[in-house]
Parts: structure tokens; C-alpha cells; sequence
């Protein structure tokens, strides 16, 4: 009999109440996760230097990009099983985790095998400075050859995040994270391995959360059981899947292949200290935008629930507020930024020169959190409706028509280097936030793409 505490109904009650309640764990869960992601920056700073952190800057780029492969699909797996909930069509539920999971597995093991042979042509249309290759190709081989396990912790916390609950991956990602932390004082600190150590003790540590996970759910009586037999990809589900979770996928690759392109232009323009500031700031970034991600990715679910049950004034309500709340918290992080630089990047040990440099990247960057809100809270909404086909082109718009184009001018053409670079990001944004709100507008994002 399938244990009921996995499944939460997101259609009734008071929307503050739920968005706040299922943000929180959610929001943790997150932090946790960057924490243990800054923690890596953090030792890699303290025993090795910025050579390493160059290394992990550069080659962590090109595996965000394969993650959000299994993010986006992800997505689509959450809103899909969110939707079906919603609609209490429960015979779709099992189909679709048992199809996404097959998908994911697929996807992880043909990328890996793929990209294993291109590491060098990789880490050389990247610019990687001759300083940090080695390390940086280490770092990618280790990371590539455990990605099966961080498309299945993807895959599993999209499935409880559908069902409504966000609490049950916060148990395993703090195991994630305290063993994770722990070896990488032993490997980086102890036996001085560098970026590969970083890398290990991040893919150990990932495994580790899959499989206790999934032990977790089989023995609480998951509504999916994980047999070998219950495994059966539904053409109708993986159809579904494509639809929904593919332009969030290619949404998610194109946005993050153009900041590998930033990163490619950053180590052409300074090298090594260069490549390790903005290193430190996207490490930053990811950190700070972590509870207005929390929020979004709660509107998100709360939306794909609701739809299905057809419950319009409530995605609307979970808009309103969430959009509210996201720009809130942007705006502390701005005020941070511009009181805190210094110590900013010194919490990542970074010495006096690469403190001078980034300070110029960071401030430039931080409009960043203007514009922000309005792209995540309306983007939400359309991938919680099953359209995020909208968001794809947003962000496909803003990143190849502004934030390339604008960070070759303004840091080549006019000589502004790593700051016009910096400059590119929030304008690139500031465009994505003006059509997200135009496609909201207009309504388009009503139309049902998963359930009918």
C-alpha cells in the first residue's frame, strides 16, 4: 500500500501558507546543496589556489550544461506528474516516473560516453589557461563518469516535487552534503589531489544520496516501487515528457552554453585570475539567488497542480505572491553586494589582486538582481502550465541576441573587458523580463499542454 505522506494537495488551503511551507525544505535543500558546491571553491581556495579554482570554474560549466539536460526533463517530469495529481488521473502517475527515470538513465549513460571522447576539444574551444588544463580535465573526466547519479538525484526530486513534496530530498541532500564536505578535506586537504579530489568527493557524495534514497522509498512504500518490472517506457508519457520538459531543457542548455561562451571570452581577456573571479562570483550568484529560486520552483509546482484540476484563480494567486516574494529577496541581495564586496570574496580566500578584479565583474553583474524577479516568477508560470516552450525562447532571445553580442562589444570592441562583460549579463535579463511579461500578458500560457 503506497504511503500517502509523499503525496501533498496543492489545490486547497491558503496559497501563502502552502508556497511558504513547501518553499522551506525546498529552499534548505538547495542551500545545502550550494554550500557544499561553495564548500569545494572554499577548501579548494584555502590548500590549493586559484589554479584549481580556475580549473573548476572553467570545467564545472561544461557539466551544469549536461545537468540541465536532466533538469529540464526533470521539469517536465514535475509538472506531467503535478498535472496528473491535480487531475487525479492516478494510473498516469506510475507511467510517467517509470518513463522519465528510463529517459534519464538512457541520457546519462550515451552523454557520458560521448563526451568522455571530446574532454581535450572541450576544455580547448573553452580557452582553458594552460595553469589550470590539467586540473580542469580531471575535474571533467571524474564529474562525466558520475553522471548517472546526478540525473537520477534529479530525476527522484522532480518525482516528490510533482506529488508535493519537497521535504523528503531535503533528508538526502544533507547527507549529500556533510559527506561531500568531509572528503573534500580528505582528498583536496589531506592527500592534495586537487580539482580531481573536488570532483570525487562530489560524485561519492552524490551516489551516496540516489542510492539511500531510493532505499528510503521502497521501504516506505513509494507509489513507485523501483522493481525491475514496474521499469516500462508509455510512448504516451515519453511524448507527453518531450513536450513539456524539452524547451526547458534546451532552455536550460542554451542559457548555460552562452555563459560558457562568457567564460571562454573571461579567460581570453585575464587568464587564470580572470577565469577565477568570475569563478567566484557565479559561485556567489548561485548561492545568493537560492530563495528566490526556492519560491519560483514552489509557484512552479503549485501551478502544474492547479492547472490540472483547473483551478485558474489559484495559479494566479501563486504568481502574485511568489513574484512579490522573489523581488524581496533580489533586493536584499543587491544591497549585499554593494555593502559587502570585499568580504565577498574573501569568504572564498581569495587574495588581494583577485579581490581587485572581481570587485569590478561584481558590481557590473549585480543589476543582475533587478531583473531577475520578473524572469524566474513569470518563467515559472509557464513551465508550471506545461509551456515552457515560452521561456525557451526568452531566454534563447536574451542570451544569443544580447548577452554575446553586447559581452564582444563592450568588452573587446570597447575595450571595457571583464566589466563590460559583467554589464552584458543583467541586460541580457532586463530583455527576458520584458517579454516574459508580455507573454503573461497576452494569456497564451493558458493553454493546457498535459493534461486535456
Amino acid at each position: 500500500m503506497t504511503d500517502n505522506k509523499f503525496k501533498k494537495d496543492l489545490t486547497t488551503g491558503n496559497v501563502w501558507s502552502q508556497l511558504i511551507i513547501f518553499a522551506i525544505p525546498f529552499f534548505v535543500s538547495n542551500l545545502i546543496q550550494s554550500i557544499y558546491s561553495v564548500a569545494d571553491m572554499i577548501i579548494l581556495g584555502t590548500f590549493c589556489g586559484e589554479n584549481s579554482i580556475s580549473a573548476v570554474s572553467t570545467s564545472s560549466q561544461v557539466i551544469v550544461i549536461v545537468t540541465n539536460i536532466a533538469m529540464g526533463l526533470s521539469t517536465g517530469g514535475t509538472v506531467m506528474i503535478g498535472q496528473y495529481l491535480g487531475a487525479k488521473q492516478e494510473d498516469k502517475i506510475n507511467k510517467s516516473i517509470s518513463t522519465l527515470l528510463i529517459t534519464l538513465f538512457s541520457l546519462a549513460v550515451s552523454i557520458t560516453a560521448i563526451l568522455l571522447f571530446f574532454t581535450t576539444p572541450i576544455l580547448n574551444l573553452m580557452n582553458t589557461p594552460i595553469e589550470s588544463y590539467k586540473e580542469a580535465k580531471d575535474y571533467l573526466i571524474i564529474c562525466l563518469s558520475g553522471l548517472i547519479f546526478v540525473y537520477g538525484y534529479n530525476a527522484l526530486s522532480a518525482i516528490m516535487r510533482g506529488l508535493g513534496d519537497s521535504k523528503t530530498p531535503l533528508k538526502f541532500i544533507s547527507i549529500a552534503s556533510v559527506t561531500n564536505i568531509a572528503l573534500d578535506f580528505l582528498f583536496v586537504g589531506y592527500y592534495e589531489k586537487g580539482a580531481a579530489g573536488a570532483a570525487l568527493a562530489t560524485i561519492i557524495a552524490q551516489a551516496l544520496s540516489v542510492i539511500l534514497c531510493i532505499i528510503y522509498l521502497k521501504k516506505h512504500n513509494f507509489v513507485f516501487d523501483f522493481k525491475i518490472s514496474s521499469f516500462k517506457f508509455d510512448k504516451s508519457c515519453f511524448k507527453v515528457l518531450l513536450g513539456v520538459g524539452m524547451p526547458s531543457a534546451i532552455q536550460l542548455v542554451a542559457t548555460n552554453f552562452s555563459f560558457l561562451i562568457l567564460t571562454s571570452l573571461i579567460n581570453d581577456i585575464g587568464g587564470v585570475t580572470a577565469g577565477a573571479a568570475a569563478g567566484i562570483v557565479n559561485k556567489f550568484n548561485g548561492f545568493a539567488i537560492l530563495p528566490s529560486v526556492a519560491i519560483t520552483s514552489s509557484v512552479s509546482a503549485m501551478i502544474s497542480q492547479n492547472m490540472g484540476a483547473k483551478k485558474y484563480q489559484r495559479v494566479k494567486q501563486a504568481t502574485r505572491y511568489g513574484l512579490i516574494l522573489s523581488c524581496c529577496l533580489c533586493a536584499i541581495v543587491f544591497t549585499i553586494v554593494h555593502i559587502f564586496p570585499d568580504e565577498i570574496f574573501m569568504l572564498f580566500g581569495a587574495e588581494k589582486h583577485l579581490i581587485y578584479v572581481g570587485k569590478v565583474y561584481l558590481f557590473a553583474f549585480s543589476f543582475e538582481y533587478v531583473f531577475l524577479p520578473f524572469i524566474i516568477g513569470f518563467n515559472a508560470v509557464f513551465t508550471g502550465t506545461g509551456n515552457g516552450w515560452i521561456t525557451m525562447i526568452n531566454d534563447i532571445t536574451s542570451a544569443f541576441l544580447v548577452r554575446i553580442p553586447l559581452a564582444l562589444f563592450l568588452g573587446f570592441s570597447l575595450d571595457m573587458g571583464l566589466k563590460g562583460i559583467g554589464y552584458s549579463i543583467p541586460a541580457a535579463t532586463c530583455l527576458g523580463a520584458i517579454m516574459a511579461i508580455g507573454f503573461y500578458l497576452s494569456g497564451i500560457w493558458k493553454k493546457n499542454k498535459v493534461v486535456n
